[in-house]
């Protein structure tokens, strides 16, 4: 996979007097079918998270509060992406490297992923990520 098929997905806002609202469903927002969902919070200022590449897992990120950036790495190109909007995500595809990181306080990033987690699905070096995407 490379970098430029990571990309930017809009999600349906229902925009009413009384709050917003929006929704995710599976294999018709995302590219995949959601089979598990996770997120992260209370990440402390200046700390960076991720640091890894996945052999199978697709995941979808979407900035519920807050805001963070993405870097994104295919072992040739890489991409940064600012998420700060919850009615819009970032889609990665497998053997892509990601680190996150420029956490704003209170910032909660909501992940959907295509499988369970399983230790084996990841690269956490980088240099057997690129080993392994020749």
């Amino acid at each position: 996979m490379k970098v430029s098929d990571c990309k930017i997905i809009d999600l349906p806002k229902i925009a009413e007097p009384s709050g917003n609202l929006t929704f995710i469903e599976s294999a018709r927002h995302v590219p995949f079918e959601i089979v598990r969902v996770y997120y992260l919070y209370d990440v402390p200022g200046g700390a960076q998270r991720g640091g890894h590449a996945h052999k199978i897992l697709e995941e979808f990120l979407v900035a519920i509060s807050g805001s963070f950036d993405v870097v994104l790495d295919d072992g040739r190109d890489k991409a940064r992406f600012h998420l700060d909007r919850p009615f819009y995500g970032l889609y990665i595809p497998r053997m892509i490297w990601r680190e996150l990181d420029n956490f704003s306080s209170g910032s909660v990033c909501l992940a959907l992923a295509s499988e369970y987690y399983d230790e084996s699905d990841y690269f956490r070096d980088y240099s057997e990520f690129q080993a392994a995407n020749v």
